[in-house]
């Protein structure tokens, strides 16, 4: 079992960052599927390997008006190396299927901009890969090379929540979302990973709606919070979209082959009794995680996915792996198109950035992108939907999400608001 070769390719030991095997795949998938296709960077590891990302669009390059953005990201810790082997699997099975003009791959690319990060700690993964699958042990390259454990790295926007919900009992008073990241955060000598600050930067720069981290060594789906709120071990700790973020950690371990076929537990917990889904907190508190900072810094939900028992498989079981994570990888994404979606613009039909869309009942709210549309996850129901922005007046919506996999169109016109602006919830900036 040992070596370095795993995935579906061979490994080469040394090879520079521009040889490496991963990264001419990919070139290899970009130069197959060229129309929709964008190989780029988001930076450097410590050791100056490039983060990698490959680009699936129509229309590759750039953001569409109306079209969400999706992010898979794996490689975080580098010894869980079976996420990095399906998101290479995954660009490749887009591309053939696309070509061949399956109805469903190309109802997704036309719809969506799917964007795949297979190593975001390739320093780590060349520490477990020089040992191969057998000697790599649990915890050799789990880490960045400079030692951070990227799972607890990000800022902890939790805790800022939580003493602004202490000192205002009054929700209306607390900034639910987009909450600042605090300034010894962003200071040249804190202790962030130079991976974690360009995942920061790619996670603010895009207007991402849905996305999940590919982990190794559990059959489980996590969901936010990942953070006790009282110091606890584990506790369950729900966020306000509780109820949709259960539907997504659902979708995906029931169509997971891996997770739904009986089996003996990885280890001590089983998790097949609760569906093989768990509130990350639930299971253990993870201070720092980038389900919890992308939820409530940016508008974009994201999940973790222990996707097998064993975190570095031999390349033998790969193509079993990939059988049993196929669907559930594509009907994740999928889900990015329900809920709400449409247009906030002024009486012009100008786009209004940064408005915010606020649902009756669920206090957590999002904000538009540049061009004024937005996406609203939401489970099926009837909902009463509110945009607001600096200098208009407010403007509200019944908006009715079915069971159909299509999200429905609420486009909102402002006017002009001739008096001044009311302060909205300003108290943590």
């Amino acid at each position: 079992r040992g070596g370095r070769g795993v995935g579906l390719r061979v490994g080469v030991e040394g090879a520079g960052d521009d040889d490496d095997n991963d990264v001419q795949m990919m070139k290899m998938v970009a130069a197959r599927c060229p129309n929709i296709t964008r190989l780029y960077s988001i930076g450097r590891s410590f050791q100056g390997r490039k983060l990698h990302v490959m680009e699936m669009s129509d229309r590759p390059g750039e953001h569409e008006l109306g079209e969400p953005e999706f992010r898979y990201v794996a490689g975080m810790h580098g010894n869980e190396v079976l996420g990095r082997e399906l998101l290479l699997q995954l660009m490749q099975f887009l591309c053939e299927e696309y070509l061949r003009g399956s109805a469903r791959i190309v109802r997704l690319l036309h719809s969506t901009r799917i964007h795949l990060l297979p190593g975001l700690n390739p320093d780590g993964y060349e520490q477990a890969a020089k040992l191969g699958s057998e000697l790599s042990g649990w915890v050799t390259g789990r880490w960045t090379f400079e030692g951070y454990d990227m799972n607890h790295n990000f800022a902890d926007l939790n805790s800022i929540l939580w003493e602004e919900e202490e000192r205002w009992p009054d929700p209306s008073r607390v900034l639910n979302h987009y909450i600042p990241i605090p300034a010894y955060y962003t200071s040249p000598n804190a202790s962030v990973a130079v991976e974690t600050r360009a995942m920061v930067r790619w996670m603010k720069r895009l207007p991402f709606v849905l996305g999940a981290s590919l982990h190794g060594g559990e059959l489980v789906v996590t969901y936010p919070f990942d953070m006790t709120r009282w110091g606890a071990l584990r506790a369950l700790t729900p966020t306000a979209d509780d109820d949709f973020f259960r539907w997504l950690a659902l979708v995906f371990a029931s169509s997971n082959l891996a997770m739904v076929r009986p089996r003996r537990p990885c280890h001590t917990e089983d998790f097949s009794y609760l569906g093989n889904v768990i509130n990350g907190a639930d299971w253990h508190t993870v201070p720092g995680s980038m389900n919890d900072f992308s939820y409530l810094h940016t508008n974009c939900f994201e999940l973790t996915l222990e996707v097998s028992c064993d975190k570095f498989p031999h390349q033998s079981e790969l193509p079993a792996e990939w059988e049993n994570n196929k669907e559930s990888l594509l009907v994740f994404i999928e889900q990015i198109h329900r809920g709400v979606k449409g247009r906030v613009t002024d009486r012009h039909r100008r786009g209004i950035a940064r408005a915010i869309i606020a649902v009756d009942g669920i206090n957590h709210h999002i904000r538009t992108a540049a061009g004024g549309d937005y996406w609203r996850l939401l489970t099926p129901g009837d909902y009463e939907v509110t945009a607001m922005a600096e200098g208009y007046r407010p403007l509200s919506k019944h908006c009715y999400v079915s069971y159909e996999p299509e999200a429905t169109i609420c486009n909102f016109v402002l006017s002009e608001n001739p008096a001044p602006p009311q302060p909205h919830r300003q108290s943590l900036h």
